[in-house]
C-alpha cells in the first residue's frame, strides 16, 4: 500500500518527538546517576529502559506508523553505492571517533546527528525526490548548536565533561523535537 507524503511526514513527526523525549529523559536520568556516583552500568539500563518505556507506551501507535516509516526508508535502497557509503560515513564516523577522542564526545555526538540527518536529507532529495524538511531541521539545528557547545565549554559555563555531554544531548533533543513538531504541523 502506498501512503501519502503527509502520512509519512506525520509518522516521522511522531518518531522524532519520541526520540526527543527519550533523549531528554535518558540524559537527565544519566546525569542523576553520575551526580550520585552510582555504578556506571546503570547508564545502559537507563537508556534501554527510557527508550523502551517511551516507545512501549505508544506501541499500538507505532505498529500503525511503522509501515509508513519503512516506506520512506526503503527509498535509500535505490541510491548508488557511493551515496549509501557517504551517508553511512556521515552517520557513523563521528561516533567511531568518540572511541579515539572521548574528551570530544559532546561535540562528536552533535556532529554525528547533524551530518547524518543532513546527508540523508540531501540524498533523499537528490535520488528519491523527497524534501524531508523535518530531517533538514534536525541536522541544521545539531550543526548550529555545535559552536554553541564549544563556546559554552570555552567560556567555562559548564562544570565538567558530563555536564557538557548532557548539554549536547539536550540540544539533540531540541533538534528532534523541532523536526517532530514541524512534521506534525506541516500541511
Amino acid at each position: 500500500m502506498e501512503y501519502t507524503s503527509q502520512q509519512i511526514r506525520h509518522s516521522f513527526g511522531i518518531l522524532f518527538l519520541n526520540v526527543a523525549i527519550s533523549v531528554a529523559a535518558g540524559s537527565i536520568l544519566s546525569e542523576i546517576v553520575s551526580m550520585n556516583n552510582l555504578p556506571s552500568n546503570y547508564h545502559g539500563f537507563i537508556w534501554i529502559a527510557v527508550f523502551g518505556l517511551v516507545f512501549g507506551v505508544q506501541f499500538r501507535r507505532f505498529r500503525l506508523i511503522l509501515p509508513l516509516i519503512r516506506q520512506r526508508m526503503k527509498k535509500s535502497t535505490s541510491w548508488p553505492i557511493s551515496a549509501k557509503s557517504i551517508n553511512g560515513i556521515c552517520w557513523s564516523l563521528p561516533f567511531v571517533v568518540i572511541v579515539i577522542f572521548p574528551e570530544f564526545t559532546q561535540y562528536l555526538i552533535l556532529l554525528g546527528i547533524g551530518l547524518g540527518n543532513l546527508s540523508t536529507f540531501v540524498f533523499l532529495k537528490k535520488f528519491s525526490g523527497l524534501g524531508n524538511v523535518e530531517q533538514l531541521l534536525v541536522g541544521m539545528i545539531s550543526i548550529v548548536m555545535l559552536p554553541v557547545a564549544i563556546e559554552t565549554n570555552l567560556l567555562g559555563l559548564t562544570e565538567d565533561q558530563d555536564t557538557e555531554v548532557l548539554l549536547s544531548r539536550i540540544f539533540i533533543s531540541m533538534a528532534y523535537a523541532t523536526g517532530g513538531f514541524y512534521a506534525l504541523l506541516k500541511k
